[in-house]
């Protein structure tokens, strides 16, 4: 269990410092476009489209972040009057869908950038369209790989009759 958790940590840790990290460099190219714009009556020509594909980045990194903890997808209504054990459960169950989903979605979207990598355009600077969107099934596939490893966590620690801190995603004795 303690390896499960450690390679969930990896993937939170690599996923939120590129996303600290890409929404440092969305303000800057942001900043930098208005005083050239205000100031200089210029700017740079590829800049808008690199920060609409920095937002693209930025929400998938995002989402991979919330799903590592346990803030991704919840059924908060149903929660509210479940025990403990009925949220643990639903809890699972959720996480089981969320990884069939992202599967689906993982694959679809893996097909996409393959017609992108055949179509050959270029975005900025003569990188490929398809260096670009590669954050989509990458995306996927690592909220997949992070709900499965939840679903694992949260399955042992209902069955040693642990209850979870849906915050932390440990449990803890009970």
């Amino acid at each position: 269990m303690k390896r499960i958790r450690s390679i969930d940590n990896v993937l939170g840790t690599v996923s939120a410092t590129l996303l600290v990290s890409l929404l440092a460099v969305m303000l800057l190219m942001g900043f930098t476009q208005v005083i050239l714009r205000n100031l200089f009556s210029t700017s740079i020509l590829w800049g808008d489209i690199l920060l609409r594909h920095i937002v693209l980045w930025v929400a998938f990194l995002g989402a991979i972040v919330a799903t590592g903890e346990k803030r991704h997808i919840t059924i908060d209504a149903l929660t509210k009057i479940l025990p403990e054990r009925g949220k643990q459960i639903a809890g699972i169950v959720t996480g089981i869908l969320s990884v069939i989903v992202c599967f689906f979605l993982t694959g679809a979207s893996y097909r996409f950038l393959v017609d992108e990598m055949e179509f050959g355009g270029t975005l900025i600077l003569d990188v490929p369209i398809w260096v670009f969107q590669l954050i989509i099934p990458v995306g996927f596939g690592v909220m997949m790989l992070r709900f499965g490893l939840r679903v694992i966590v949260d399955s042992i620690g209902l069955l040693r009759g642990e209850i979870s801190d849906p915050e932390s995603g440990e449990g803890n004795g009970a």
